[in-house]
């Protein structure tokens, strides 16, 4: 059966996270699939979204593992390049909550050398980027024209920074360049922790607002057992619970709410700026609440493991 034509690209970086089995840095580790761009595109496919992961991939044998992954979840892989470098490895070490802190492994590697494609297919109605993949050069500077050509093609634009600050060469920099893609964002999904690393407040919801007047026409916060708010131009604020889970670990799960909002807004033919515009605080609410659950799932397992369409229900 042939697939659907992809109607979101997800763009960035594929690479292994090695998962530990308990907590220190010496826990046991084992190779998982990962890299948040990867992840969100795999959670996308599983959840029924026709999708395709634009990326460079290394033809090394954990490059091979990740396009299956993607072509087990059903996402078109037609815009993945290969390269002969080796694959990025990231690894994770969990702390007592489950909270996850990654050493990266990035030098040399296949993704860096990622090039933008011409176009992209007709059909795609949304672009998601983030992670190392807007940090590294040179790949970093093809996908920041990626975003900015899909932003004045009218295209719904993603952005989750999902700050590595570890693999940040010059934090002044990356924060103004940060800044300079606000006008060419229609989503900007940050945690809690990204906000306040790259402005210094206390409070999320300080930076969420100012940000909504550099470009966004929403700006989704995710915050931990605190639950997911979002900051809209018309709908006000809208704030959910997360949903309580005993937690694996939260690998995965910022990436995993990337894919319900996009899944949600695909199922209500939203996925445009003015769509999102017109949402109501009911709208963001359900929104949330659907991002809420999958992230839920995700926490509950190990390693980046999103949910199937079935297990939400």
């Amino acid at each position: 059966m042939t697939a659907a034509p992809p109607r979101v690209v997800v763009a960035g970086e594929a690479l292994i996270d090695l998962v530990p089995h308990g907590t220190g840095a010496l826990a046991e580790l084992s190779p998982r699939r990962g890299g948040g761009p990867y992840n969100t595109a795999v959670a996308l496919g599983r959840l029924g979204v026709p999708t395709a992961f634009c990326s460079r991939v290394s033809t090394d044998p954990f490059g091979e593992a990740l396009l299956d992954g993607l072509h087990t979840a059903g996402v078109d892989t037609s815009l993945v390049g290969r390269g002969p470098e080796p694959t990025t490895l990231a690894a994770a070490t969990l702390g007592a909550d489950g909270s996850a802190r990654y050493t990266f492994y990035v030098e040399g590697t296949a993704d860096r050398l990622f090039t933008a494609p011409a176009a992209l297919p007709p059909t795609v109605r949304a672009v998601c980027l983030g992670t190392c993949s807007l940090v590294l050069e040179p790949g970093a500077t093809q996908y920041e024209g990626l975003l900015r050509r899909c932003a004045s093609a009218g295209l719904l634009t993603m952005v989750d920074p999902n700050v590595r600050a570890a693999i940040v060469p010059d934090e002044a920099a990356y924060r103004k360049r940060f800044a300079s893609w606000l006008p060419e964002v229609t989503l900007l999904k940050v945690s809690a922790e990204d906000a306040r690393w790259l402005t210094g407040a206390d409070d999320p919801a300080d930076p969420a607002r100012h940000w909504l007047t550099q470009g966004p026409r929403a700006v989704v916060v995710t915050d931990g057992a605190a639950g997911i708010t979002a900051y809209t131009r018309h709908a006000g604020t809208v704030r959910v619970a997360a949903v309580p889970v005993p937690v694996r670990d939260t690998i995965g799960a910022g990436d995993t709410v990337n894919a319900a909002l996009l899944h949600w807004l695909a199922g209500r033919n939203a996925l445009d700026a003015d769509a999102l515009d017109g949402l109501g605080p009911d709208d963001w609410r359900a929104a949330l609440g659907h991002a809420a659950r999958a992230a839920a799932i995700t926490c509950g397992r190990p390693g980046a493991d999103p949910p199937y369409a079935a297990e939400l229900g």
